[in-house]
């Protein structure tokens, strides 16, 4: 018998809404389509395992089949089916109360999380792209099978029908004039990829061709057979499904380039996530290589809903010190809007993300425990989102000290207590606060680590580029500390010690030699400053203030505080050793000239140490040091 209908009353409001509104995606509707037919597969293991359903399960899979002639599109499982009744009750009704009521409350918000498995909605999605639907379904129950089509009006029919013999539902878009693509091999073949690579059931897309292994005792000249066997486009089982104790290293490879196909490096190690309260999260995220390097935007995190892909838009999940990871998470607690595509912000994923956060400080704490020597090895690659953590997210930074590395110039790696413990002796300044020296580039600051290092100082190699910002944050939240960059000022003027200081000249002698070097040199961006050092000591040291240099620096990188440090100077001390033989031969040289030829020169020199002795002005310094050579 066959029954005429009309979707519910005023259902015709609800096309157009899902055309243009529900979802802006055209292409989601496969994901829709195939979420539902996993589910009914799903759901049909379920009541054959509590008994409910006296059939066989078997080892159903979907199927996905283009019809280029008949422009059609079919989706088919092997699941539940529906009975004539429950396709009345399901896709007729939509099973909510007025398409109005519906309307009203969310076409301006959109909000409802559930409404597509709330209220079978996600089935209408087929209307995006298809000017027909069919649906051929026979239910496991002993019932007739039945035929429904709707032409995306209000009007449907629904038959029974001799036509589908097995178990299942099978869906025929009749792919409209506007989206042919629907039709192209290559774009379900991307959409089947992109949104149902890791989907549950297996997805049969297509025939390949597989070659036989040829026997052992085979002659040389034999060729192997080959035979045609099912596409199967999806893994059912990825390994974040799968308990850790079952994985080896090669398995998590493995799968990390089967979620980054384009990526030849391997990862340097990964994080196992498994929760189930106070929500459900599983996932595996994975360390990259990544050196220096902030901006990441390719391979993105993935965010899965029961192996369905949702976004890799996982801003709010996950912690920003993490989107620099790579990997993927599934949730069925994370709350999304209509069409899947936005996140709401609430408290599960706030939990969320802190337990994501608590879980990577753990797992690198027993790393550094595990094989320190290995986590020293590839401290280069991970420190940028370490220390990215320590300065956005408290809870990790309070953690941190198990296992932030502090290399320094010759190779050492200390944990931060480890540190303290090293310098202590050697560097607390006379007012008993421990000055951390630091370089951060050692070819270029190589002269100024070697003075630190000939006191017996050790110096730390810091140079990521956001390391400024979080020597600020290790200032203000460890007692008594202070960090120097040991170009900031004199060795001697960095871990100020209460030593004698022996000076040669007087103070007549000093303004005078001050004046002399200030005339001659008269550049705004040098102040000078004269200091009674070691006669060995260098004549002239180019220093730039820590304060100056770091409030710079953070502002590069974003955030330098309210001094609105666009138009930062540059700004340099010029260090005058004033027990240095040359500062004695300045003083004592007659002739302005030779005077002021004297002081450029060391400045020159003093500039080139600092690599500050650029264009012009080195081209020229060359051609006067080749003249001196001529004398």
């Amino acid at each position: 018998m066959m029954t005429k209908g009309n979707i519910n009353v005023s259902v015709e409001n609800i096309f157009p809404l899902i055309k243009k509104f529900l979802y802006s995606d055209h292409e989601i509707f496969l994901r829709e389509l195939i979420s539902n037919a996993t589910d009914a597969t799903l759901k049909l293991k379920h009541l054959t395992s509590i008994g409910e359903a006296k059939v066989e399960y078997g080892n159903p899979k979907l199927e996905v089949k283009i019809d280029k002639d008949q422009k059609t599109l079919r989706i088919i499982d092997q699941g539940i089916g529906m009975t004539a009744e429950e396709v009345e009750k399901y896709i007729n009704q939509v099973a909510f109360s007025g398409a109005e009521e519906f309307l009203e409350k969310y076409k301006d918000s959109a909000k409802d999380s559930g409404i597509i498995g709330h209220f079978g909605l996600g089935f209408y999605s087929a209307f995006m792209v298809a000017e027909k639907v069919e649906i051929l379904t026979k239910s496991y129950k002993d019932e007739p099978a039945v035929r429904w089509i709707c032409d995306g009006s209000p009007e449907f029919t629904l038959e029974e029908t001799t036509d589908k013999t097995d178990r299942g539902t099978e869906i025929i878009l009749h792919i409209a004039e506007d989206s042919v693509e629907f039709l192209e091999e290559t774009k379900i073949r991307e959409l089947l990829l992109k949104y149902n690579k890791f989907m549950p059931v297996p997805i049969k897309f297509g025939t390949k061709t597989h070659t036989l292994p040829l026997p052992e005792d085979a002659p040389e000249d034999a060729v192997a057979e080959t035979e045609e066997v099912d596409n199967i486009i999806n893994n059912p089982v990825p390994a974040w499904t799968i308990a850790p104790s079952e994985l080896t290293n090669e398995d998590y490879m493995k799968f990390y380039h089967e979620l980054y196909p384009m990526q030849f490096e391997e990862p340097l190690f990964n994080i196992h996530l498994n929760v189930d309260y106070p929500f459900n999260l599983t996932g595996i995220l994975f360390f990259p290589k990544l050196s220096n390097n902030l901006n990441i935007d390719k391979d993105k995190i993935q965010l899965y809903q029961n192996q369905v892909f949702v976004t890799d838009e996982v801003k709010g999940i996950v912690p920003d010190f993490l989107m620099l990871l790579r990997g993927v998470i599934d949730s069925p607690d994370i709350p999304l809007n209509v069409s899947r595509s936005y996140l709401q912000a609430d408290g599960a994923v706030k939990k969320i993300s802190s337990y994501i956060t608590k879980k990577v400080a753990d797992k690198m704490a027993s790393l550094i425990n595990e094989n320190r020597e290995d986590y020293e090895k590839k401290w280069n690659d991970i420190k940028i989102v370490i220390e990215y953590g320590i300065i956005t997210e408290e809870k990790f930074a309070e953690k941190a000290d198990k296992f932030t590395l502090y290399p320094t110039t010759d190779g050492k790696y200390f944990l931060w207590d480890e540190l303290v413990e090293k310098i202590k002796p050697s560097q607390t300044d006379k007012d008993n606060k421990l000055v951390v020296l630091y370089a951060t580039n050692a070819d270029e600051q190589h002269s100024y680590i070697q003075s630190a290092r000939d006191k017996g100082y050790e110096v730390l190699l810091l140079d990521s580029p956001i390391i400024s910002h979080v020597i600020q944050k290790l200032e203000t939240s460890k007692e008594n500390i202070s960090f120097a960059r040991v170009d900031a000022d004199h060795v001697n003027n960095l871990i100020k010690k209460d030593e004698p200081v022996i000076s040669k000249l007087n103070e007549t002698e000093k303004e005078s030699l001050k004046k002399n070097v200030e005339e001659a040199i008269q550049d705004s961006k040098f102040t000078v400053q004269l200091e009674d050092l070691d006669s060995n000591d260098a004549p002239f040291t180019i220093t730039q203030p820590e304060f100056m240099r770091r409030m710079k620096e953070m502002q590069a990188t974003g955030g330098g505080g309210m001094f609105g440090m666009g138009g930062f100077p540059e700004m340099y001390n010029l260090v005058v050793n004033s027990n240095s033989e040359l500062s004695n031969q300045i003083l004592k040289t007659e002739n302005t000239e030779e005077k002021e030829n004297l002081i450029k020169y060391a400045l020159d020199l003093a500039k080139l140490s600092q690599n500050l002795l650029k264009g012009k002005d080195l081209t020229d310094f060359i051609q006067r040091s080749y003249k001196q050579l001529e004398k």
